[in-house]
């Protein structure tokens, strides 16, 4: 097998680059998935697969969290792994010629449908579509002649056919499940049960909370006329696509905050063409452990999922960020966590997905009567007294609403700091969640009592600019010494 090595020159990489290593090694597991056998050897580290997307599936889920074993089918120009979890919604990860399409595209909605449609032919049953993908995880990857994608990013197939004089992509797609599902469904007799339970299941579920559904979604029409909690912009990322204008669908955000003090400094600081606000009237229910049922019960949960339009899955999701913004004392770290909580119990897929953020904001306002700095934390906060020589005005940000709407567009600009929230491959949602938001544990006990911070009274400005100012001067002794 040929080799090939790639040095990089140092001069002309910044540590920008660095920071990215995480980024390329996901690139890289991606290429080695793709390309069974194949070893790449980055910085030391090997990525190697030899089952492909068997392997892919295998490191993105929990062995115990599955219904089944995972099903592993492959064919000329078409490979396919699948199985079914306890989660809810719908997984996928897809491929095509080697590029990760994170939109799908038509070689996703043709497996999407096939999978219904060999289920059907499979049981003699005509289950609804929702019922069969409920709580699927699955990757496909196929390889199209001449692919056309729909955007610059090439992150959605837009492709009918396989290639010029190849069937199309739903009947490739189509008549390999038809054949290669059913083949293995009729020799593994012990997983087209238990692929039947989780239907079933995922149908009883269905029907359960179909009458307060209903009523819920007939309540949350008639709100959404006129939601007095969601401030709506003007461009969304499931609006029609046209030609120029994807940048800025990607960048229509929604701020989700608590009470009517923060929500109304953003509300006057957005950008009221890409920037909504979603207002929250208190504590958000902890819906640990609930089923979905509570989402439909509880008209505030149930207002925010049709704002954002994730009912069904995030194929029309209307924001590409749904930012929590939060005041930074304990009560705004509950709300926080409340929220997570939620989002990571009946809405996984938006934050593998990459579109759940955290809003950070300036902790410190260090000002004199030229120069002002905000500030992130007490390390900058202390770099700001020092270039202001001493001579500072120091004001804590407890709350959002502290800070002025003139302020606060400098923090949701251009310049805006986001922390995504990263659901890691191998995490286990349940024991997760089940640790900060379940029933006071002991570990839980221990674990607040080893890292309890007794917050200080708020020291003096004087003495805050002193030690600034006396660090400042042993840093020149040393220097000069």
């Amino acid at each position: 097998m040929a080799r090939g090595s790639f040095s990089a020159p140092t001069r002309r990489f910044s540590a920008t680059t660095a920071s990215r290593t995480e980024f390329l090694e996901q690139q890289l597991w991606n290429y080695a998935y793709l390309n069974a056998g194949l070893k790449i050897n980055f910085n030391g580290k090997v990525f190697h697969s030899k089952n492909g997307l068997l392997d892919l599936l295998s490191n993105k889920t929990q062995a115990e969290q599955l219904r089944y074993p995972i099903i592993h089918l492959s064919g000329e120009d078409i490979e396919i792994a699948l199985s079914h979890g306890n989660h809810y919604g719908e997984q996928y990860y897809s491929f095509v010629n080697g590029q990760n399409t994170t939109q799908g595209g038509t070689h996703l909605n043709a497996f999407k449908e096939s999978i219904v449609n060999v289920m059907r032919k499979f049981y003699n049953k005509q289950f609804d579509p929702k019922d069969v993908r409920s709580s699927i995880v699955a990757a496909i990857s196929v390889r199209v002649e001449e692919p056309v994608f729909e955007s610059q990013t090439k992150t959605k197939l837009g492709s009918i056919d396989m290639g010029p004089q190849g069937p199309t992509v739903r009947k490739f797609i189509g008549d390999f499940l038809e054949k290669e599902l059913d083949n293995f469904l009729h020799k593994n007799e012990a997983v087209a049960k238990e692929l039947l339970r989780r239907i079933q299941q995922s149908e009883r579920e269905r029907k359960e909370i179909a009458g307060i559904k209903k009523l819920a979604n007939e309540r949350a029409k008639k709100a959404n006329l006129h939601n007095k909690k969601l401030r709506d912009c003007r461009v969304h990322r499931n609006d029609t696509p046209k030609k120029g204008d994807e940048d800025r669908r990607m960048g229509s955000t929604v701020f989700i905050t608590e009470g009517d003090s923060a929500s109304g400094s953003i509300t006057k600081a957005r950008d009221v063409e890409l920037q909504a606000v979603f207002s929250l009237r208190g504590k958000p229910l902890n819906c640990f452990g609930m089923t979905k049922k509570i989402v439909y019960q509880n008209e505030e949960l149930n207002l925010l999922q049709h704002a954002l339009n994730i009912e069904n899955d995030l194929e029309d999701l209307r924001f590409n960020r749904v930012v929590i913004a939060t005041d930074a004392d304990v009560d705004g770290m509950h709300i926080r966590l409340l929220l997570l909580t939620f989002f990571l119990q009946f809405f996984p897929d938006l934050v593998r997905n990459g579109h759940l953020f955290i809003l950070q904001t300036p902790l410190f306002r260090v000002r004199d009567k030229k120069v002002t700095y905000y500030c992130y934390s007490d390390t900058e906060k202390q770099t700001a007294i020092r270039k202001l020589r001493g001579k500072a005005e120091i004001t804590r940000f407890k709350g959002l609403g502290e800070i002025s709407p003139g302020e606060f567009k400098d923090f949701i600009n251009e310049n805006i700091r986001l922390e995504p929230v990263v659901l890691q491959d191998d995490a286990d949602l349940e024991k997760i969640l089940s640790y900060y938001m379940g029933k006071n544990t002991p570990d839980r006990q221990d674990f607040i009592i080893e890292n309890l911070r007794v917050e200080l009274d708020e020291i003096p400005d004087e003495v805050e600019i002193a030690e600034a100012m006396g660090t400042m001067v042993e840093e020149a002794e040393e220097v000069m010494a």
